[in-house]
């Protein structure tokens, strides 16, 4: 068996909130800057691979029409549905990402990737962000968020990944938040600003 499934195995067997999503205020702070950081107040279609339990698929499902939330692990799709049960617009899949690309479900105007890259190796993290490029709508957003620490499980940095992201993409960046915890990167194919979109320019 794949050795990042067994880690969630693990993970889930012990806490169906093992990252402390719901309770900690650095979750729920990189939560706040996460939504804050996206450029438009609502999206028409997005998706959301590596989902964990729901806790941000909640708060996007606030400001989507339609969202796809996935994740390799049985208990994670399990709780994030359990999370979302109120929201219609909301279908939770099991779906291990970029291999099973919800080709059928695009293009998608905006994607979050958020605590997941990092489980890819190199050869992987392009095909995500190939997957990402071929996916998104004229006026699509990527937002990538991640945890900047070195840790056991990770194949791949923080910052590999959003440069990869960066490269691959062909978007333009529109928002760079770093901190010794936390990467956060903003990219979409509407290079206008947050101002210039909302006629301020």
């Amino acid at each position: 068996m794949n050795s990042t499934v067994l880690y969630f195995d693990e993970l889930y067997r012990r806490s169906d909130d093992p990252w402390r999503l719901r309770e900690g205020w650095y979750e729920r702070r990189k939560r706040s800057l996460t939504l804050a950081l996206l450029p438009r107040p609502r999206y028409r279609n997005a998706f959301e691979p590596g989902c964990a339990n729901g806790e941000l698929t909640a708060e996007l499902a606030k400001r989507c029409d339609a969202l796809l939330a996935a994740d390799l692990h049985p208990r994670a799709v399990t709780l994030a549905r359990e999370r979302v049960a109120d929201a219609a617009n909301v279908r939770v899949e099991q779906r291990m990402v970029p291999r099973q690309w919800p080709t059928e479900a695009g293009p998608f105007d905006l994607i979050v990737v958020s605590e997941f890259a990092y489980y890819l190796d190199t050869a992987e993290l392009e095909t995500l962000a190939a997957r990402i490029g071929a996916s998104l709508t004229t006026d699509g957003t990527l937002l990538a968020c991640h945890w900047r620490r070195p840790f056991a499980e990770a194949r791949e940095s923080a910052d590999h990944a959003h440069a990869l992201f960066d490269a691959r993409c062909n978007l333009s960046r529109l928002a760079h938040h770093a901190e010794a915890d936390l990467l956060i990167d903003v990219w979409s194919r509407d290079a206008r600003s947050v101002a210039q979109r909302e006629g301020l320019l």
